[in-house]
């Protein structure tokens, strides 16, 4: 049993033993009650509810289990209110279970457990009654109040993520441009605005890489951001990972690699501090290791977004970077 006061203490172990061999060896109530004041008055915490569990499998028409859900019904049918994991609590709302068990033999099993199905059933709000209605109901309202701020939390997180995302590509797209590079933006992301600006408005609005496969192709046109030469050959590629798999912005970035067959470009993750050692493990997979150009390096949103100016105003050209980049 995972409780401290039991695999910790040899003495309670003991204790613990000898009662559960005399609950063994014995079908008489008087007895049993007996072992559980005994139990109850060396105060081993945590062994209330979990000792009524295992005599309701020694003596199952004697003694009922006992959990959460149980104790709810009860104190629903009966307008009582009875505690968890109290001994005292317990053989209270045992009596009243034996009392009604024999009022109603003619539906209910000898085996305790009838009834106690019944109150957890009641407890758990898969049966409604009077005294439980308005705590169901509570209780459905609270639920949807909990879904409806899950959701509530989800869109502002998504919109927080995407503005965000948004942010570093106009970063990147502004850089590009000033150290004389052309744009490529992620196709499906020409309409995104950032500072007033469409994403598109930096972008060659065509871009075909060339001697790949046209799913390849499809692929590379969702990195989000590429600098080319004047005569569009690749230069550097940039995939900005927020919250999305670090591993498919690899992936992306090895097509292009291995479809410009190109020592000359970089590579670069951009991505919050919070994920740098997320970036740095994935970095030193062996198959990204054994790319055949130099390591993928990674920026930070923080570095990316505090020193764009700088760079823009003192760059000449993609060097630049070497400044807030970092290599695993």
């Amino acid at each position: 049993m995972r409780i401290p006061d039991i695999y910790e203490n040899k003495y309670n172990q003991k204790a613990f033993g000898r009662f559960l061999k005399a609950c063994l060896e014995t079908t008489s109530p008087e007895k049993v009650l007996a072992e559980i004041y005994q139990l109850d008055s060396l105060k081993i915490k945590g062994l209330g509810p979990a000792v009524a569990n295992i005599l309701y499998f020694l003596h199952p028409t004697l003694f009922p289990p006992f959990n959460t859900a149980i104790v709810k019904g009860f104190n629903f049918l009966f307008n009582e209110k009875i505690k968890l994991g109290i001994w005292e609590e317990y053989l209270k709302m045992r009596e009243k279970m034996l009392q009604i068990n024999e009022q109603y033999r003619h539906v209910l099993s000898k085996d305790q457990g009838a009834l106690a199905g019944l109150l957890f059933e009641i407890g758990s709000n898969r049966i409604i009654i009077e005294n439980n209605a308005e705590h169901f109901v509570k209780t459905e309202m609270e639920k949807i109040e909990k879904v409806k701020r899950r959701r509530q939390k989800d869109v502002f997180e998504d919109l927080i993520e995407e503005n965000t995302h948004t942010e570093m590509q106009y970063y990147l797209a502004l850089l590009g441009k000033s150290l004389g590079y052309k744009i490529w933006i992620a196709r499906n992301d020409h309409k995104r605005e950032w500072n007033n600006q469409k994403l598109g408005e930096f972008s060659l609005r065509n871009f075909n890489i060339g001697n790949c496969s046209p799913s390849v192709a499809d692929t590379i046109a969702l990195i989000d951001v590429l600098w080319l030469d004047q005569s569009e050959k690749v230069i550097a590629g940039f995939e900005v990972e927020k919250s999305t798999s670090i591993y498919s912005g690899i992936l992306r970035l090895t097509d292009l690699l291995l479809s410009i067959q190109s020592e000359e470009c970089q590579f670069y993750l951009v991505a919050p501090e919070k994920r740098e050692k997320e970036i740095r493990a994935q970095l030193l997979r062996p198959s990204i290791q054994t790319l055949p150009t130099k390591s993928i390096s990674y920026l930070l949103f923080h570095d990316l977004r505090c020193d764009c100016d700088a760079m823009c105003k003192f760059g000449n050209d993609i060097s630049v970077l070497e400044k807030i980049a970092k290599i695993v």
